[in-house]
């Protein structure tokens, strides 16, 4: 770690023992968030474009034809990748991905898979031909918690992504049959441990000084958690986690559903 990083831990463990944070929240409380819908709607069949405070994610979906698995053969198949743009924090380089875009990508594709959020079994177009989803996810503007903001992205490019139309063998360029089959809305939330408080939604300084990080995905349950950091949450810190996943998730629903 850096040696800006360094200082800037033990600003925000300090600051959080005072029962405070850097921006003013409250603890359980999300930094601003500003959805654009269908951002790159000329170049993809669905697109978003999120903003989480200072952080900036663009959410892509390209639909191809392909093959299952061979384990599945009537599923349609989802991919997911993030990319790290050089552009969003002086950390990012280019080149091939790296441990942290892997691990973002990994999350997100996760909460949306154990949920059942697309019906893959609507994806089969024939034998040993389905549908492939690919989930690609940029980073503009690096400020923090990267997989919240490209997770909630990410479902909000699904909803308002359309399913090529597929006629006589091939896919018919700009011509569409209809929305992707989706079941749910799947909502990542992520938390980080600063001594002993546990903090929703970390700015890139809180993830600087954080003991551990949380992500919890839900719907109407659990979907999926992933643990980050090296250090740890006792039962009571995760299920007060899961709680305030639960409630943060329901509201961040309504604001992509519109319901």
């Amino acid at each position: 770690m850096e040696i800006e990083a360094y200082l800037k831990k033990d600003y925000i463990k300090n600051l959080v023992k005072e029962g405070k944070r850097e921006d003013g929240r409250a603890f359980d409380e999300y930094r601003k968030i500003i959805l654009d819908n269908g951002y790159a709607k000329e170049k993809a069949p669905g697109s978003c474009m999120v903003q989480l405070g200072k952080t900036k994610v663009m959410a892509g979906i390209s639909i191809d034809i392909g093959e299952p698995y061979s384990d599945r053969p009537e599923d349609g198949v989802m991919s997911t990748s993030t990319e790290l743009r050089p552009i969003a924090s002086p950390k990012f380089e280019s080149g091939p991905p790296n441990e942290e875009s892997i691990e973002v990508a990994r999350v997100i594709d996760r909460g949306i898979r154990e949920s059942g959020a697309i019906d893959m079994k609507k994806l089969f177009i024939e034998e040993d031909l389905v549908w492939v989803v690919f989930i690609d996810i940029h980073v503009m503007d690096h400020s923090g918690n990267l997989i919240d903001a490209g997770g909630i992205a990410a479902i909000s490019a699904l909803l308002n992504a359309r399913l090529p139309k597929y006629e006589d063998g091939k896919i018919i360029c700009g011509e569409y049959s209809g929305k992707l089959p989706l079941t749910g809305t799947p909502v990542p939330c992520t938390m980080v441990k600063i001594n002993d408080s546990i903090l929703i939604d970390p700015s890139i300084d809180e993830e600087y000084g954080m003991d551990a990080r949380l992500t919890i995905s839900t719907t109407d349950t659990i979907n999926a958690m992933q643990k980050g950091g090296n250090g740890s949450f006792n039962e009571k810190e995760v299920m007060d986690a899961v709680d305030m996943a639960y409630a943060k998730g329901k509201e961040i629903r309504r604001m992509i559903t519109g319901d």
